[in-house]
């Protein structure tokens, strides 16, 4: 589908809603559709949404990005809005991660190649997060008398985080690891706000106000850094 000159990918499948995502890096646009829903249907939707997905694709396309990761000797990294050095460590042992003040200490065996080098970050990235997250997620059900049945750290391509209300559980990205913990909170509450509000509407704006008057500090701060260096795919 072509509205506007931008090229719009439509998938219909056994689905309930129409779903409408812009990618990075550069805001490839796609819809997923019920199988019943006809094409003209369709169309009005996505003009509709035309204004947003321009501001998506504008946003996308200016944001900046990290660069490459080789996970090599004195390269930076961020955990918790933090730069650190890389410090590559080769030794016939179990490979482990550490933290040592102003570096990222990675035990790797000689000759490891790039790909179990970010394998082992990431899972590091994960740990960390997830104790992160535990604390964080209790402190706010109890604030706002909600229930998370459950809680998981992706790698997301779209979102930095997301939520299902249906079945009390919330998702986050995994990057967050490497944002300021004040971001990191901002998402959490954003999400456990959505078990009480589904949609972003103005009740839903009003209770993020009273949890947290600053979450659109947080929310521009976070929008600001970088994003992982990566040419996603959908």
């Amino acid at each position: 589908m072509m509205l506007n000159d931008i090229d719009i990918e439509v998938v219909q499948k056994e689905i309930k809603n129409i779903h409408l995502s812009v990618y990075p890096p550069n805001g490839q646009v796609k819809v997923s559709a019920p199988n019943n829903m006809d094409l003209d249907t369709l169309r009005v939707f996505v003009i509709s949404k035309l204004s947003w997905i321009k501001q998506q694709q504008a946003k996308l396309r200016t944001q900046k990005r990290e660069l490459a990761r080789d996970y090599i000797d004195r390269e930076s990294h961020y955990f918790n809005g933090k730069r650190y050095l890389l410090r590559v460590i080769e030794k016939n042992e179990a490979p482990q991660v550490n933290l040592d003040h102003n570096e990222i200490l990675l035990q790797v065996r000689p000759n490891t190649e790039h790909a179990k080098r970010q394998s082992l970050i990431d899972e590091w990235y994960r740990t960390q997060l997830r104790q992160m997250l535990s604390p964080l997620i209790i402190k706010w059900e109890k604030k706002i008398k909600v229930s998370v049945s459950k809680w998981t750290i992706r790698k997301m391509k779209t979102k930095w985080g997301s939520c299902s209300p249906d079945s009390q559980s919330i998702r986050i990205n995994l990057d967050l690891a490497k944002k300021p913990s004040e971001c990191l909170e901002y998402i959490v509450l954003h999400e456990m706000v959505h078990l009480l509000e589904p949609s972003h509407n103005t009740r839903f704006i009003t209770l993020m106000d009273k949890f947290m008057p600053k979450w659109r500090f947080y929310r521009d701060e976070l929008n600001a850094l970088p994003v992982r260096h990566e040419n996603w795919k959908y």
